[in-house]
């Protein structure tokens, strides 16, 4: 009877620590997805500080493209309200509507040759570019991460733990819409 004792608890210890393996493994993927959105939104603010700088510069040289300057400037300040606002889902789409808008002002300048020769624009837009870069980055990693994340809710035997202890997948970041993908005229 002792042997069959010790192997029933040595059959509950190994449960236990598998379910405690389970739930360290899913608050992990929980935190680093947390991380990631976190840099998503470390690059966002950097890109909001940078636009009002690249703007003015902007302005100087072309004034009569107001409206351009006034999308982008809405735009910003969407995306702006959308970050504060909390809803992920609603900064997706602030965030990819001022990327356009972006690409827009980026496109300005290849009309006016000296704007392109100013040093004050060309390091403005590098900055501009590499935040955009980096927050590309933070994005795939961000998605890389929901991935995981929502792998290990779906599959035997976490997705049984997951559902007990209330772990809900979370959403991609994406495009949201179909003219965002879209390459962007501009007219003079």
């Amino acid at each position: 009877m002792t042997t069959f004792l010790w192997i029933v608890l040595a059959v509950i210890a190994v449960v236990v620590f598998a379910i405690i393996a389970l739930y360290n493994s899913l608050i992990r993927l929980k935190l680093r997805v947390d991380e990631a959105w976190s840099d998503i939104d470390v690059q966002l603010k950097r890109r909001h500080d940078l636009i009002p700088n690249l703007i003015a510069t902007v302005k100087g040289y072309a004034a009569h493209e107001q409206a351009t300057f006034d999308k982008v400037i809405q735009a910003r300040n969407q995306a702006m309200q959308a970050q504060a606002g909390g809803d992920n889902k609603a900064l997706a789409q602030a965030e990819n509507m001022l990327s356009g808008t972006l690409k827009s002002l980026f496109a300005l300048s290849e009309a006016y040759p000296d704007l392109k020769a100013n040093q004050n624009f060309l390091e403005l837009q590098r900055e501009l570019t590499d935040t955009e870069d980096k927050v590309q980055a933070s994005r795939r990693f961000y998605n890389g991460n929901v991935r995981d994340y929502n792998t290990k809710l779906q599959v035997f035997p976490t997705n049984f733990l997951a559902g007990l202890l209330s772990f809900k997948s979370r959403e991609f970041y994406g495009v949201e819409d179909a003219s965002e993908r879209e390459v962007v005229n501009v007219k003079l």
